[in-house]
């Protein structure tokens, strides 16, 4: 007697959900997160974006660099001091190092319960760097190139 036995496919051996419900779940996803390039693009264009942008990170971190214009606030000192540094009617935009650390999602979860609007910026402040936008440390201004697997290189805009 054979036994045949059927290989699933480990990606589908959950099947995708229902449009409706895929749908539903990547337009609140699109609520809570921003990336990159966007809020780059945005604050790039001059004038007020709408929003602010907040590195949660250690001073030790934001020495070593952060985005133009940035409020420094590291999570922890968020129910103390957030009050006196951000407007609640301002949407902030939370970040830290990068995909491998949760500090902007913890920083954005302090402000909500709060009562700020928040979004994340997926990519913190790696991807910022290596995209190629400029950043300011404690020794000015710095910029690298972009990095071609993170960017394309010689457009402003991957096409997302």
């Amino acid at each position: 007697m054979t036994s045949t036995t059927t290989a699933v496919n480990p990606v589908l051996r959950v099947a995708p959900a229902a449009p409706a419900e895929a749908a539903a779940h990547f337009r609140a996803s699109l609520a809570f997160h921003a990336d990159v390039s966007d809020v780059a693009a945005a604050l790039a264009a001059g004038g007020d974006p709408g929003f602010v942008v907040l590195d949660s990170r250690s001073a030790e971190s934001w020495d070593q660099g952060h985005i133009p214009g940035a409020v420094h606030l590291p999570t922890a000192l968020i129910p103390e001091q957030a009050e006196a540094l951000l407007d609640k009617s301002v949407p902030v935009v939370t970040y830290c190092w990068g995909p491998g650390c949760n500090g902007a999602t913890r920083a954005a979860l302090a402000l909500a319960e709060l009562g700020y609007r928040v979004k994340e910026m997926l990519g913190g402040f790696e991807y910022w760097a290596r995209e190629g936008f400029a950043y300011e440390t404690w020794e000015g201004a710095g910029r690298r190139a972009a990095d071609p697997l993170t960017a394309p290189v010689g457009t402003e805009d991957c096409g997302c």
